[in-house]
């Protein structure tokens, strides 16, 4: 996954969890790619607190997703939405294996939830 993404949705699932100060910098340095200078010279903090306190919000973010994967659920049953979503747009020959397929993907889905 790429490792932008990968932060964004680590954020978005898990960013409540931070602090306002925390989410404030992490959004602007990550989020909003703004240099950690920026955000140092506007927050009255140096360079190398912007940086620590990024790498501290990583590690937290890492860490709930670690103990909870909500992140890996989710891009799980993405996935298979997305198969099922391919399955009922195409023509079979063989309704009743698609079909059999669809309920699978359904019931993998309600077993992640």
């Amino acid at each position: 996954m790429d490792e932008i993404l990968k932060q964004a949705l680590l954020y978005d699932f898990y960013g409540e969890l931070l602090t306002a100060h925390q989410k404030e910098i992490y959004e602007e340095v990550v989020l909003d790619d703004c240099s950690l200078s920026e955000v140092a010279e506007a927050h009255g903090i140096s360079r190398q607190g912007v940086h620590d306190l990024i790498k501290r919000c990583q590690k937290m973010l890492e860490g709930y997703e670690e103990k909870l994967k909500l992140v890996e659920k989710f891009c799980t049953i993405k996935e298979k939405i997305k198969q099922i979503e391919q399955l009922t747009n195409e023509v079979s020959e063989e309704p009743e294996k698609q079909l059999q397929d669809i309920k699978k993907y359904a019931a993998e889905i309600l077993e992640e939830l």
